[in-house]
């Protein structure tokens, strides 16, 4: 059964579906351009659902009458970007292995894309480059993501429960 009405859950959920990832890829981004944390490969593999996330919280905003299906799909990729943030801070921690070509590299418009390639600095997945209480960005993506993912599901039942 679609949520059809927009009631003030189903508004808070779309606004949850959409500032988190937009916040999250934000800090992201600063912390990228603004304090030179480039990101490894599972950094993009997390950012990668939040982008799906934004997509579909713009057309939860834009087809009202589908808000509640692209806000549960919506919630399903940054609840997806938080479990991949999850599995990373467990290779952070050592708590398992992570993938074996877990790099990150940048060719820079070089002549030579071979020298480009040596001179790239190498990214490692199990290594974070900050923190914040021992808690590293993945962490606090797995965190912030749940969070907001249980808050939209949540939000989204009590719309359903108040549509009926």
């Amino acid at each position: 059964m679609a949520i059809s009405l927009l009631t003030p859950p189903l508004r808070q959920a779309r606004w949850i579906a959409l500032l988190a990832p937009l916040l999250l890829l934000g800090g992201a981004y600063v912390g990228q351009y603004a304090f030179g944390l480039a990101p490894c490969e599972m950094c993009w593999w997390q950012r990668y659902p939040h982008f799906a996330a934004l997509g579909l919280a713009a057309l939860a905003f834009a087809m009202p009458a589908a808000a509640g299906a692209f806000t549960a799909l919506s919630g399903f990729a940054i609840l997806i970007a938080g479990l991949i943030g999850a599995f990373h801070a467990g290779v952070e921690y050592h708590w398992w292995k992570g993938p074996t070509a877990c790099t990150a590299m940048s060719l820079k418009d070089s002549a030579d894309p071979l020298a480009a390639i040596m001179a790239a600095p190498v990214i490692r997945c199990d290594v974070p480059q900050w923190t914040l209480f021992h808690i590293s960005l993945a962490g606090w993506n797995f965190l912030f993501s749940t969070i907001a993912a249980i808050a939209i599901f949540w939000l989204l039942a009590k719309a359903r429960k108040a549509a009926r």
